[in-house]
Formats: C-alpha cells, structure tokens, sequence
C-alpha cells in the first residue's frame, strides 16, 4: 500500500531531544569538547554595567562567530539566519528550539564598544591555545613563520595617489576606520614633533584608500594591484597549532617586523621559545639574524638573504677569504682588503648608514693584478661591504647545510597549508571589517577556529570524517 505524507492524525504532544538530532561525528561536538569559555564572564564584567537590563549572553555571541568562522559564513547577517535554521548550530550554541538568535546588528554594537575594549577575541585565542598546549599539541620546539595577503575591504577605485594631500574632514561620511587611521597618527607622530616632521618629508604610499586608508597598496605577480593586510602566523610545527597572530600592512618591513612582536609575547604568555625558528628568506635579513641568534638563542633555519653574488661573472665576495684575527679580506691573489689602511688615534667604527664595514683594496695592488677584469673592470679597487652581523649571516649558512635544515624546509609548508585552509576553507580571501582592528578581528577569530579544528579532527574518534564533509 502506498504511503501518504501527512495521512495520520496529527500529535498533541511532542518529545524533542535537541541533542539526538546532532550527529556523534559532527564537528561541532569536537570543537565543543575542547572549547572552555568558563572565564568568559569574569574577563568581560568590567566593561558591564551592574544596572539596566540584562543584555545578550557574550558567550552566545562568542559561539555563533565561532560557527561562523568555523564554516565559512561570512556575513553576519546570514550567520543568525543558519543559527536560526540549523539544529547542530543551536545545540553548539546553546539555544533551545524556542529561543530567539540575536540581531546582527548585536555583533557590530558590541564589537566597536566592549569587544575591543577588553581585547576579549584575544582572550578567547589565548585561551583555545591553552587547551591545546594542554592536550599535547604544542611542543615548543620548532616554530614556522610566515605572511599571507588578505584583500581589504576596499575598492582601488576609492583610491587617491599618495602624493596628493587629502582633507580627511572632508571625506563624506567619515568612516570608523578613517577615524581609526587619522587617531594613530597623531597617536604615533604628534603635531609640531620632530617625528610628524620626518613623516612629511618620508616617501608617500603610492595609493591611499578613501574608506580603508590602513590598507597597503600591493599586487600579485602577475596580477592587478589591489589594498590588502597580512595575516602574520607563528605555528608550532608538532602539530601545525597556531600560536600566534599578528595583522600588519601587506608590506615586507611590517610582516618580517612581527615576528620580534610574536616570539616575545609567546615567551611572555606562555613561557614558550623554541629552539629554532623556519621561514623563508624575507626573514634572513642580517639584522634579523643576529636578533635571533644573539638575543633570543634561536636557531634560525632561514635562507640568508644576500645580495652580494654577482651575475656578471666576477669575482664576489664569497670568494675572499676572511681573516677574523687581522680585520681584512684576502682576494684570490692574497692582496688585503682593510677598513683602515693606517692607525687613528681616537679609533673608528667605519659602520656606516646600512649597518657595513667597507673593506677596500690598494689602488697600486689592484692595477697591477691579472685578475682586475675578473675582479673590479670598472672600478680602480675593489671594494667589499660586510655587515655588521656577518657572524650571525655564517651562523645561518652553516645551519642550511645540515640534514636538520632540510627537514624544517619540509615542515614550513605546514604553514602554507594553514593559508591555503583560511582562504579556501573558511572563505577569508578578503576582509568583512575595516581598519588595523578590523583586520585583527577577523584574523583572531579565523587562528582560533583553525585551531579549534585541528584539535577536533586530531583527538575526537570519527571527527575527521565529518570534518571532511562539512568543508
């Protein structure tokens, strides 16, 4: 006999169980299992008034931006309708079948005022890390470093060229992230100081943003320029665990920057420094180099980043010898380059501007030498500029050649993997906010669902399964 849909008498009563309705794979009941905001309240209550109406539960608020960034829901607005909707989104986030989702506009409200306020999106960060580091997913011996550029909010159309002066209070509707802009400046240069002198007479942004002008103007090879932030990651590489995260300027200077930030507030936090540290070779700067290996005691296992061979087959400075003892170099026909060709009496440095020591040879040596077209064709000497830091730049070089070295190469790709899952997986390939705090937001929120993640697909039976099935 043929069934019919609605054929029987319908129920007076019903028994609904929120929780047997969630499947015991679905990811959510791992992130769950690992997710603690107990302290949640006590971190936020100063910034609560004790009177008036109770307000929205900022766990709940919390929860949902956690669903959010976990699947890749990037507006707000579409978060509260699947909230709404979905049953394994209620059971995660509390609500009962009858109970209402928050307005949209709830987020923003609190997002501007106590959010920031308290810095609760690092709160809840630091404290999934914690459990993380409690689980045994964080060893601290090894960590990787490295940048990825997230489009901004913000059109090239609404852009200026960074040469022409802009009156910021005529800019129609002024927006929060103009206002947040316009505040660190004067925060960081104030008026009539030789600083704010030194910004006006420094080189100009190519191209400033009228609606995100935090943003930096930057490109792809092989693509069209666009304004972007840099979404900095410092992962332990036991387990690829994020355990830090830093918003900079999409530029080489900021990102290669961060990293002193990251290292220091880990080891401060979390009494964690490892002993070496991966990335690629915009953190093989000298400066950088001896950062790490003098003052942090860290193995860097970075590429040295060097300038100095030459692609004009001549001789560079690799091939002299250098003689610690005697402060010179030696070129292939033993003829000395020094600093100093004669003694002061009140001793020099000779560093110059670019942290160098210029090494130069004897005019007389070099016209004499059958090696000066090899050497120094165009110049009547040669001359060599070695770093200050050259000791740190050796140090590093002798680690690229060990065994060590190549198995961190393999590992960093663990980082890029991360970004691949970020811009893929959870949709961040560009920016919902506006503003460094914008960017800062989105990029907590973001480390903390990834890691929320790995821990559920990583230590839950039956979790990766359905980690696959919902990305």
């Amino acid at each position: 006999m043929m069934g019919q849909l609605g054929g029987g008498q319908d129920k007076l009563f019903y028994s609904f169980n929120l929780d047997n309705h969630v499947p015991r794979q679905h990811l959510l009941r791992g992130i769950d299992h690992f997710l603690d905001l107990g302290d949640l309240r006590r971190h936020l209550a100063p910034f609560y008034s004790p009177m008036g109406r109770p307000s929205i539960d900022p766990e709940l608020m919390i929860r949902m931006l956690i669903v959010g960034y976990c699947f890749g829901i990037r507006s707000e607005r579409r978060l509260c309708e699947e909230v709404h909707l979905n049953l394994a989104y209620r059971w995660f986030c509390r609500l009962g079948l009858e109970d209402a989702v928050p307005e949209h506009s709830t987020f923003s409200k609190n997002r501007h005022g106590r959010f920031r306020d308290s810095d609760v999106l690092r709160h809840v960060f630091e404290s999934v890390l914690g459990r993380c580091m409690s689980e045994g997913l964080v060893k601290g011996e090894g960590f990787a470093i490295d940048a990825s550029i997230i489009r901004a909010d913000a059109s090239s159309v609404r852009g200026v060229p960074g040469s022409e002066s802009i009156d910021w209070g005529c800019v129609k509707g002024q927006s929060r992230a103009v206002r947040e802009y316009l505040e660190a400046l004067e925060e960081a240069n104030p008026a009539g100081t030789e600083a704010a002198e030194m910004t006006e007479t420094s080189t100009p942004p190519k191209r400033i943003s009228l609606t995100d002008p935090a943003a930096s103007w930057t490109a792809a090879k092989g693509g069209l320029p666009f304004f972007a932030y840099s979404t900095n990651y410092l992962i332990d590489l036991q387990a690829g665990i994020i355990v830090d995260v830093e918003a900079t300027p999409a530029n080489r200077s900021h990102e290669v920057e961060s990293i002193r930030t990251m290292i220091e507030r880990v080891e401060q936090r979390r009494d964690l420094k490892p002993r070496r540290l991966v990335g690629d070779t915009a953190y093989g700067s000298a400066a950088m180099l001896a950062w790490m290996i003098e003052e942090k005691e860290i193995a860097p296992h970075v590429p040295v980043w060097d300038k100095t061979t030459r692609k004009d087959n001549t001789l560079s400075s690799s091939e002299f010898l250098w003689d610690e003892l005697a402060n010179e170099y030696r070129c292939p026909t033993g003829h000395a380059l020094r600093s100093d060709r004669r003694k002061f009496r009140n001793p020099r440095s000779r560093v110059t501007k670019a942290d160098t020591i210029i090494y130069r040879a004897s005019q007389l040596d070099c016209e004499s030498c059958s090696m000066k077209d090899r050497c120094c064709p165009n110049t009547p000497f040669r001359k060599i500029a070695r770093s200050i830091h050259e000791a740190a730049r050796d140090e590093a070089r002798r680690i690229a050649k060990t065994p060590e070295y190549k198995r961190s190469c393999r590992e960093r790709k663990k980082v890029e993997m991360l970004f691949a899952h970020l811009k893929r997986i959870l949709k961040l390939d560009r920016l919902r906010l506006r503003g460094p705090s914008g960017a800062h937001d989105e990029f907590l929120m973001a480390a903390t669902a990834q890691n929320l993640r790995r821990m559920a697909t990583r230590l839950m039976p039956g979790s990766k399964q359905m980690n696959h099935a919902v990305a």
